[in-house]
């Protein structure tokens, strides 16, 4: 079993308007991850706040160390969430990010992942 990582991407589309569109938006939220889980698929997932509360660090130690406010290139998009899956290979993991779409309307990027230290992949 491969992982895979499946980024959410925001391109600054607004958050659902209403009480009743947000707890629609969360229904489908709900069942993707039920859905997943019960194939075994689902590993971890979070939402990230938003571009503007992000701190980058660049390389360096001590003085030659630098951090800013917002995040790391100026961009239309940027990541607002994520999922690590379990997925028998690329296309399982492409069928998994097609039904994401579905439920949350926003683009998906799919990559491999590599897991390391603590992380191991497919437990």
């Amino acid at each position: 079993m491969n992982q895979y990582l499946l980024s959410v991407y925001d391109g600054g589309r607004r958050a659902p308007a209403t009480p009743e569109d947000m707890h629609a938006f969360m229904g489908r939220v709900i069942a993707l991850e039920e859905e997943m889980d019960a194939a075994g698929a689902f590993v971890f997932g979070g939402a990230l706040h938003g571009s503007d509360a992000a701190t980058v660090v660049r390389g360096g130690t001590g003085l030659d160390k630098v951090t800013t406010d917002g995040p790391f290139v100026e961009a239309k998009e940027h990541v607002g969430g994520f999922y690590v899956i379990n997925a028998a290979d690329l296309d399982a993991a492409l069928a998994w990010a097609e039904k994401v779409v579905e439920a949350i309307d926003h683009d998906i990027e799919v990559r491999p992942f590599r897991a390391t230290g603590r992380v191991q992949a497919g437990l």
